[in-house]
Protein backbone atom coordinates (compact mmCIF):
# COMPACT_ATOMS: atom_id res chain seq x y z
CA UNK A 1 0.00 0.00 0.00
CA UNK A 2 2.75 2.39 1.28
CA UNK A 3 5.94 2.57 -0.52
CA UNK A 4 8.44 4.96 0.40
CA UNK A 5 11.97 4.77 -1.75
CA UNK A 6 15.01 6.64 -0.60
CA UNK A 7 12.48 10.05 1.08
CA UNK A 8 14.73 12.54 2.29
CA UNK A 9 13.83 15.41 4.41
CA UNK A 10 15.69 18.64 4.69
CA UNK A 11 14.47 21.79 7.39
CA UNK A 12 16.14 24.82 6.93
CA UNK A 13 16.58 27.01 10.43
CA UNK A 14 18.68 30.52 9.95
CA UNK A 15 21.88 29.05 7.89
CA UNK A 16 21.77 25.66 9.31
CA UNK A 17 20.24 22.67 7.49
CA UNK A 18 18.12 19.72 9.62
CA UNK A 19 17.85 17.15 7.97
CA UNK A 20 14.23 15.35 9.59
CA UNK A 21 14.62 12.99 7.34
CA UNK A 22 17.36 10.49 5.39
CA UNK A 23 17.20 8.03 2.89
CA UNK A 24 14.00 6.26 4.49
CA UNK A 25 13.12 2.85 2.18
CA UNK A 26 9.78 1.76 4.00
CA UNK A 27 6.94 -0.40 3.11
CA UNK A 28 3.53 -0.80 4.64
CA UNK A 29 1.33 -3.66 3.32
CA UNK A 30 -2.73 -2.80 3.40
CA UNK A 31 -4.16 -3.62 6.72
CA UNK A 32 -0.95 -3.40 8.59
CA UNK A 33 -0.54 -2.03 12.48
CA UNK A 34 2.40 -0.45 12.63
CA UNK A 35 3.66 1.85 15.52
CA UNK A 36 6.63 4.59 15.11
CA UNK A 37 8.91 5.53 17.98
CA UNK A 38 11.55 7.32 18.72
CA UNK A 39 13.00 10.52 20.95
CA UNK A 40 11.87 14.20 20.40
CA UNK A 41 13.35 15.44 16.53
CA UNK A 42 14.05 11.67 15.53
CA UNK A 43 11.62 12.60 12.13
CA UNK A 44 8.95 10.67 13.40
CA UNK A 45 6.16 13.33 12.95
CA UNK A 46 7.76 14.17 9.46
CA UNK A 47 7.37 10.91 8.10
CA UNK A 48 3.55 10.58 9.23
CA UNK A 49 3.04 14.08 7.68
CA UNK A 50 4.78 12.46 4.28
CA UNK A 51 2.79 9.43 4.55
CA UNK A 52 0.02 11.75 5.01
CA UNK A 53 0.85 14.06 1.91
CA UNK A 54 0.71 16.78 4.56
CA UNK A 55 4.43 17.41 3.81
CA UNK A 56 6.91 17.20 0.81
CA UNK A 57 10.25 14.72 0.68
CA UNK A 58 12.81 16.73 -0.33
CA UNK A 59 14.03 14.06 -2.71
CA UNK A 60 13.08 9.79 -3.14
CA UNK A 61 9.65 8.42 -4.30
CA UNK A 62 6.54 7.93 -2.46
CA UNK A 63 3.67 5.54 -3.90
CA UNK A 64 0.56 4.99 -2.26
CA UNK A 65 -1.86 2.22 -3.65
CA UNK A 66 0.66 1.53 -6.33
CA UNK A 67 0.27 5.03 -7.56
CA UNK A 68 2.93 7.79 -7.75
CA UNK A 69 2.21 10.64 -5.47
CA UNK A 70 5.35 12.64 -5.00
CA UNK A 71 4.59 15.31 -7.57
CA UNK A 72 0.83 15.57 -7.13
CA UNK A 73 0.07 19.16 -7.22
CA UNK A 74 -1.68 20.29 -4.08
CA UNK A 75 -5.60 20.06 -4.90
CA UNK A 76 -4.43 16.37 -6.19
CA UNK A 77 -3.12 16.03 -3.17
CA UNK A 78 -5.82 17.10 -1.15
CA UNK A 79 -8.14 15.16 -3.30
CA UNK A 80 -6.02 11.62 -2.41
CA UNK A 81 -5.92 12.68 1.11
CA UNK A 82 -9.73 12.74 1.41
CA UNK A 83 -9.91 9.68 -0.34
CA UNK A 84 -7.48 7.27 1.38
CA UNK A 85 -6.11 8.84 4.22
CA UNK A 86 -7.75 9.58 7.60
CA UNK A 87 -5.73 11.94 10.72
CA UNK A 88 -6.06 11.51 14.42
CA UNK A 89 -4.21 14.14 16.11
CA UNK A 90 -2.60 14.87 19.82
CA UNK A 91 -4.32 18.53 19.78
CA UNK A 92 -7.85 16.74 17.87
CA UNK A 93 -8.07 19.87 15.42
CA UNK A 94 -11.75 20.26 15.63
CA UNK A 95 -13.60 23.44 14.00
CA UNK A 96 -14.40 25.33 17.10
CA UNK A 97 -17.06 27.48 15.82
CA UNK A 98 -18.93 23.91 14.55
CA UNK A 99 -21.04 21.59 16.55
CA UNK A 100 -19.98 17.94 16.97
CA UNK A 101 -22.53 16.34 14.49
CA UNK A 102 -21.07 19.51 11.98
CA UNK A 103 -17.33 18.42 12.48
CA UNK A 104 -17.85 15.17 11.51
CA UNK A 105 -20.46 16.19 8.47
CA UNK A 106 -16.93 18.27 7.39
CA UNK A 107 -15.33 15.76 4.93
CA UNK A 108 -18.63 14.53 3.67
CA UNK A 109 -19.54 18.26 2.75
CA UNK A 110 -16.06 18.43 0.88
CA UNK A 111 -16.84 15.54 -1.12
CA UNK A 112 -20.24 16.62 -2.46
CA UNK A 113 -21.95 14.22 -0.80
CA UNK A 114 -26.01 15.08 -0.95
CA UNK A 115 -27.43 16.32 2.33
CA UNK A 116 -29.80 13.56 2.91
CA UNK A 117 -26.56 10.70 2.85
CA UNK A 118 -24.66 13.48 5.19
CA UNK A 119 -27.25 13.19 7.22
CA UNK A 120 -27.77 9.21 7.43
CA UNK A 121 -23.99 8.88 7.52
CA UNK A 122 -23.19 11.38 10.60
CA UNK A 123 -26.07 9.71 12.39
CA UNK A 124 -24.55 6.32 12.25
CA UNK A 125 -21.04 8.01 12.96
CA UNK A 126 -22.77 9.53 16.22
CA UNK A 127 -24.31 6.08 17.16
CA UNK A 128 -21.04 4.14 16.66
CA UNK A 129 -18.79 6.69 18.34
CA UNK A 130 -21.26 7.04 21.53
CA UNK A 131 -22.05 10.67 20.86
CA UNK A 132 -25.80 11.03 20.24
CA UNK A 133 -26.20 13.19 23.10
CA UNK A 134 -23.21 15.41 22.54
CA UNK A 135 -24.26 15.88 18.45
CA UNK A 136 -25.13 19.97 18.91
CA UNK A 137 -21.63 20.65 21.39
CA UNK A 138 -19.34 22.62 20.50
CA UNK A 139 -15.71 21.05 21.07
CA UNK A 140 -15.14 23.92 24.21
CA UNK A 141 -18.35 21.89 25.87
CA UNK A 142 -16.53 18.56 25.41
CA UNK A 143 -14.29 16.40 27.55
CA UNK A 144 -11.26 15.18 25.82
CA UNK A 145 -12.10 11.96 25.32
CA UNK A 146 -15.40 13.05 23.53
CA UNK A 147 -13.22 15.57 21.21
CA UNK A 148 -11.01 12.86 20.55
CA UNK A 149 -13.95 10.63 19.54
CA UNK A 150 -15.44 13.38 16.99
CA UNK A 151 -11.81 13.93 15.76
CA UNK A 152 -11.14 9.73 15.03
CA UNK A 153 -15.13 9.78 13.57
CA UNK A 154 -15.12 12.83 11.03
CA UNK A 155 -11.02 10.72 10.38
CA UNK A 156 -13.01 7.78 9.33
CA UNK A 157 -16.33 9.52 7.77
CA UNK A 158 -14.83 8.38 4.60
CA UNK A 159 -14.07 5.10 4.80
CA UNK A 160 -10.02 5.80 4.68
CA UNK A 161 -7.99 3.03 3.45
CA UNK A 162 -5.10 4.02 6.26
CA UNK A 163 -5.63 6.14 9.58
CA UNK A 164 -2.54 7.69 10.57
CA UNK A 165 -2.39 8.79 14.37
CA UNK A 166 0.14 11.25 15.64
CA UNK A 167 -0.06 10.56 19.43
CA UNK A 168 -3.53 10.23 19.69
CA UNK A 169 -4.12 9.30 23.60
CA UNK A 170 -1.21 12.13 24.05
CA UNK A 171 -3.83 15.13 26.25
CA UNK A 172 -5.98 11.87 27.27
CA UNK A 173 -5.84 10.71 31.02
CA UNK A 174 -5.01 6.42 31.22
CA UNK A 175 -8.52 5.33 31.27
CA UNK A 176 -9.97 7.36 27.98
CA UNK A 177 -6.91 7.04 26.27
CA UNK A 178 -7.92 3.21 26.56
CA UNK A 179 -11.12 4.06 24.81
CA UNK A 180 -9.44 5.75 22.18
CA UNK A 181 -7.35 3.03 22.01
CA UNK A 182 -9.89 0.40 21.71
CA UNK A 183 -11.93 2.58 18.62
CA UNK A 184 -8.71 3.02 16.86
CA UNK A 185 -7.66 -0.99 17.27
CA UNK A 186 -11.69 -1.88 16.46
CA UNK A 187 -11.15 0.42 13.07
CA UNK A 188 -8.19 -1.97 12.57
CA UNK A 189 -9.58 -5.34 13.08
CA UNK A 190 -12.00 -3.92 10.24
CA UNK A 191 -9.38 -3.45 7.75
CA UNK A 192 -7.88 -0.26 8.29
CA UNK A 193 -4.62 0.27 8.14
CA UNK A 194 -3.58 2.04 11.08
CA UNK A 195 0.17 3.71 11.76
CA UNK A 196 0.18 5.70 15.02
CA UNK A 197 3.50 7.78 16.10
CA UNK A 198 3.66 7.57 19.84
CA UNK A 199 6.10 8.34 22.79
CA UNK A 200 4.22 5.59 24.60
CA UNK A 201 5.54 2.70 24.91
CA UNK A 202 2.93 0.80 26.38
CA UNK A 203 1.19 1.99 23.06
CA UNK A 204 3.26 1.53 20.77
CA UNK A 205 3.69 -1.92 22.05
CA UNK A 206 0.20 -2.85 21.04
CA UNK A 207 0.89 -2.71 17.38
CA UNK A 208 2.04 -5.51 15.53
CA UNK A 209 5.06 -3.80 13.53
CA UNK A 210 7.12 -1.88 15.59
CA UNK A 211 9.25 1.01 14.00
CA UNK A 212 12.36 2.42 15.58
CA UNK A 213 13.28 6.32 14.72
CA UNK A 214 16.85 7.97 15.40
CA UNK A 215 17.93 11.28 13.63
CA UNK A 216 16.02 11.26 10.68
CA UNK A 217 16.69 7.26 10.17
CA UNK A 218 14.96 4.02 10.62
CA UNK A 219 16.87 2.41 13.22
CA UNK A 220 14.57 -1.00 13.42
CA UNK A 221 11.65 -2.72 12.20
CA UNK A 222 10.86 -5.21 13.68
CA UNK A 223 7.94 -7.49 12.16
Amino acid sequence: MIHLSAINRVFRMGDQAVRALNDIQLDIASGEYVSIMGPSGSGKSTLLNVIGLLDRPDSGRYALDGSDVTDLSENERARVRREKIGFVFQAFHLVPRLTAAENIELPLILQGVNPAERRAQVDAALDAFDLRDRARHRPSELSGGQRQRVAIARATILKPTALLADEPTGNLDHRIGAEVVALLEALHHAGTTLIVVTHDRELGARAHRHIAMRDGEIVGDDK
